[in-house]
């Protein structure tokens, strides 16, 4: 009926793959001040201080900065609570998410 039964002890030659894994990174912009996206750091991504100051210091400079790696829920989950921090804070602040 379309089912494959695996016996006890049998082994399958089906493998899982790990799930596929995406950056979540931070654009830098002239209007979001340093410490708020220090405390988005902190909050959501839940960096130490001094990683969060950091990796702020690198987004500031180069423009951009990869705030984590997650798989797809996640990532995607932690860029809309980016997203929707910025907005209630009247900032800009905005990330994407992209495959590794």
């Amino acid at each position: 009926m379309g089912k494959t039964l695996v016996k006890p002890g049998q082994k399958t030659s089906e493998k899982l793959k790990e799930p596929e894994q995406y950056r979540v990174i931070l654009l830098n912009d002239n209007y979001t001040t340093m410490i708020f996206v220090v405390a988005i750091l902190m909050e959501v991504f839940h960096k130490t201080v001094a990683e969060a100051n950091r990796l702020m210091q690198q987004i500031h400079e180069k423009g951009w900065g990869i705030a984590g790696t997650y798989n797809w829920d996640i990532a995607v989950t932690k860029a809309e609570q980016v997203h929707a921090a910025a907005e209630s804070n009247e900032y800009p602040l905005r990330c994407i998410v992209e495959p590794i």
